[in-house]
């Protein structure tokens, strides 16, 4: 099993609707085929420091992985809606 992982910082000019653009795209992410697992959302303001915006997806091998990082629909939600509205993005891929 693969778990995937992002985090990424907000622009400080994102307005409230372009995070709800992201986090309404992502829940339709989960229906994937090949999706195991999925959860996002922002960070809950605990600890000083960390990233406004997690998502975690598990998924059962690399291929997997690789068909849902490529599907169309994925890369149209980063490229129209993440990546306008971010400053900086973390992420790893481990097996579980």
């Amino acid at each position: 099993m693969i778990r995937h992982c992002v985090m990424f910082n907000w622009n400080d000019d994102v307005s409230a609707e372009a995070k709800a653009a992201v986090s309404a795209g992502l829940d339709e992410m989960a229906k994937l085929d090949g999706v195991a697992a999925y959860s996002h959302g922002p960070d809950a303001g605990i600890s000083d420091g960390n990233w406004d915006y997690v998502v975690v997806a598990d998924f059962a091998d690399p291929d997997t992985y690789s068909a849902y990082a490529t599907n169309v629909d994925h890369v149209a939600l980063i490229q129209t809606h993440i990546k306008p509205n971010i400053s900086a993005r973390a992420a790893v891929q481990f097996d579980i």
